[in-house]
């Protein structure tokens, strides 16, 4: 059954009335008139029709427990200007676009999943930004998948912004930082996960989120992102 959000209507209308008052202009390059234009919008999809998957004879890295890790694009130029303007600039009328973008590379390239589930940022990020970027990608991806939508994960511990460490350090950085919360424990038995968060690097804290899915009786976890930087 979908978790229905209260607040979406809300965000909706909010976000119309936004556009009204001050129109919107492209991240990428800063067009006035959509959220990113009609230039800029195809960097979300250089990687749509991509086969999903690590290519034959190349070893995977994707992350244990994980069973697949895909994203939609680099995270460079328009994409990333996008992502940074969400998350740093509140640009919540980037949400339509990305998840678009999130929901059409996983009809490509995902492999079963029946749960969309968003990667948190501590409840004090969230707070000082007013919205978790990942929920909300997560909430737009689900709606355009036709998938229910769960904020299964929590996050006990704020960590160190995972971009300031290096690639060892990050590992060690969310070990413990995540856990499935009570409420909702029982909705995630038997079931397959769609992790969303907004960038993947070494992919440390989607395994950390998928390990405490797994151990929530979660049949499997696979993971999707916006961008991968490198």
């Amino acid at each position: 059954m979908p978790v229905r959000d209260p607040g979406a209507r809300s965000r909706a209308i909010a976000n119309r009335l936004l556009d009204l008052a001050l129109p919107a202009s492209c991240a990428g390059c800063h067009r006035e008139g959509r959220p990113l234009c009609g230039t800029c919008r195809p960097s979300l999809d250089v990687r749509l029709n991509r086969p999903p998957g690590t290519p034959l004879g190349l070893p995977s890295d994707v992350p244990a427990p994980l069973l697949q890790l895909e994203w939609c694009a680099p995270y460079e130029g328009a994409v990333r200007h996008a992502l940074r303007q969400l998350k740093y600039g509140g640009e919540r009328r980037l949400i339509g676009p990305l998840g678009q973008a999130l929901a059409a590379r996983w009809r490509v390239a995902g492999a079963g999943g029946n749960l969309v589930v968003p990667v948190p940022v501590h409840a004090s990020r969230a707070r000082e930004r007013g919205f978790d970027q990942a929920e909300l990608l997560a909430e737009a991806a689900a709606a355009n998948l036709g998938l229910p939508m769960l904020r299964a994960v929590q996050r006990d511990r704020a960590t160190v912004a995972q971009f300031q460490l290096n690639r060892g350090a990050r590992w060690v950085n969310v070990r413990g930082a995540f856990r499935v919360r009570v409420a909702v424990a029982s909705q995630v038995e038997g079931r397959w996960a769609i992790l969303i968060d907004d960038v993947v690097t070494t992919g440390s804290t989607l395994a950390e989120c998928a390990t405490v899915l797994m151990s929530a009786g979660a049949a499997g976890v696979s993971a999707l992102t916006v961008a991968r930087e490198r």
